[in-house]
């Protein structure tokens, strides 16, 4: 299902019961890749690329508020993308996230109509 509002489209991402508590799983939806967590604040979601070197973050580690990429280990804060731990020095892109009736809902930017 996806939904339009505000210049967003609303898609659902997974179940809220396909993520653990402190952890992350890969999103993929019309040609970009998502990040989505499941921290003790409830549900976040980023670009799924790490913007220091290609590899994907829901192949790395949530600790406490943070992921942790898988091939340099450099940490970005999830709920806000920002760089925490060398090598990455690049704020990550983030994006809204809601929950509805079980689902996780994310909001990526609606296509340009013309």
């Amino acid at each position: 299902m996806t939904v339009e509002t505000n210049n967003l489209k609303w898609v659902v991402a997974c179940a809220t019961g396909d993520i653990d508590e402190e952890d992350v799983i890969r999103f993929d939806h019309a040609g970009a890749s998502y990040a989505v967590y499941r921290i003790g604040e409830g549900f976040f979601a980023s670009d799924g690329w790490c913007t220091h070197e290609r590899a994907h973050l829901a192949d790395g580690f949530v600790v406490n508020r943070e992921i942790e990429c898988p091939l340099h280990q450099g940490r970005f804060d999830i709920p806000t993308g920002k760089p925490k731990s060398p090598p990455v020095c690049v704020h990550l892109k983030t994006y809204p996230v809601r929950v509805e009736n079980g689902e996780v809902l994310l909001g990526v930017p609606a296509k340009d109509p013309s």
